[in-house]
């Protein structure tokens, strides 16, 4: 077990597809974390992320012998996870349209102070209102660091696609909080 952990993720990888039984495994354990938070984000329920996670690992496993070398394993497991969310979001659209579920995602620190923690809710609600090109890039740009190039291999496109939609989801998310905004400082006994 600990020569699995020494290996890079291309050796797991070829193992893998080789028969190694572990190494898989291993890719697992490495990745599943940040692909869940991938999921989550970009579906807007825990629940619906984690079938993601599932699917695109049992599809990553099955398909292990169709991985070129082309991009990083990372970089092919999240354009598998990725594609499984978008295909269960395409199923049922009207998770897309629930917007107030965004607030069941348990990511906020529990230490944070009310202010953030409002306005942690309100970004998701507001993300969950997006299109989902949209949101995908800015969930795996914005909010997860990725390269942009990087996120470009992920989604199979080209990198002025994902700077372009960056923009227009970064413009729309911003519009959507302005809005949030406006509607809360007109509430009765609302202060500015």
């Amino acid at each position: 077990m600990a020569d699995l952990e020494g290996a890079d993720d291309r050796a797991l990888m070829a193992r893998h597809v080789a028969g190694d039984t572990d190494a898989f495994g291993e890719l697992f354990r490495r990745h599943r974390d940040r692909l869940w938070a991938v999921a989550v984000r970009t579906t807007g329920d825990r629940e619906l992320a984690a079938d993601c996670v599932q699917e695109g690992f049992i599809n990553a496993f099955r398909r292990a012998g169709s991985y070129r070398g082309d991009a990083a394993v990372s970089t092919w497991l999240h354009r598998i996870v990725i594609n499984a969310c978008l295909d269960r979001l395409r199923r049922e659209r009207d998770v897309l349209r629930r917007a107030g579920d965004a607030a069941d995602i348990d990511i906020i620190d529990t230490h944070d102070r009310h202010g953030e923690a409002l306005t942690g809710l309100d970004v998701r609600a507001a993300l969950a209102q997006l299109p989902e090109h949209q949101r995908v890039v800015l969930v795996l740009v914005d909010m997860h660091g990725m390269p942009v190039s990087e996120a470009a291999l992920t989604l199979g496109v080209a990198v002025g696609t994902v700077k372009s939609r960056c923009a227009r989801g970064r413009a729309a998310l911003a519009a959507l909080l302005g809005q949030a905004s406006d509607d809360v400082s007109r509430e009765p006994g609302a202060t500015s």
